[in-house]
């Protein structure tokens, strides 16, 4: 059984994810199976080079981890994730769309696919659970 009874009430909770939610990630998509956020890039989110932060994409990705887990079970915290860069965004926004790998009794896995409006693949993120 999800822990929010819809969309709205999740987005209200996780408006105290501060960091994320400041910086423009946005909660469009939510379910037992998959959660899917978004940002629109602008100049804040580039780096001394001019190209988009890897801590952008991992905020995103770390959001949607978030959403889908503590969907699935609250509360429930990152335990250890791994991210792989695969290449630079070049549209004007990201998407990350995760799904559940395995929900155990005490433990989550949860792949996170970011790709930017262009479709390009961006980061694969991988993050383990712990439900407390």
């Amino acid at each position: 059984m999800a822990t929010f009874n819809n969309i709205e009430e999740a987005r209200e909770y996780f408006k105290k994810d501060r960091f994320a939610t400041d910086n423009g990630v946005r909660l469009v998509e939510l379910s037992e199976e998959k959660s899917v956020c978004t940002l629109e890039l602008d100049d804040s989110h580039k780096n001394a080079n001019g190209g988009i932060m890897g801590g952008v994409m991992f905020t995103l990705a770390d959001f949607a981890f978030a959403t889908l887990s503590n969907n699935i079970h609250m509360p429930t915290v990152a335990q250890q994730v791994s991210i792989n860069y695969l290449g630079a965004p070049k549209g004007r926004k990201l998407i990350a769309a995760s799904s559940v790998k395995k929900s155990g009794r005490s433990s989550i896995v949860i792949n996170v696919d970011v790709v930017d409006d262009i479709g390009r693949d961006i980061a694969q993120f991988i993050g383990t659970g712990f439900k407390l």
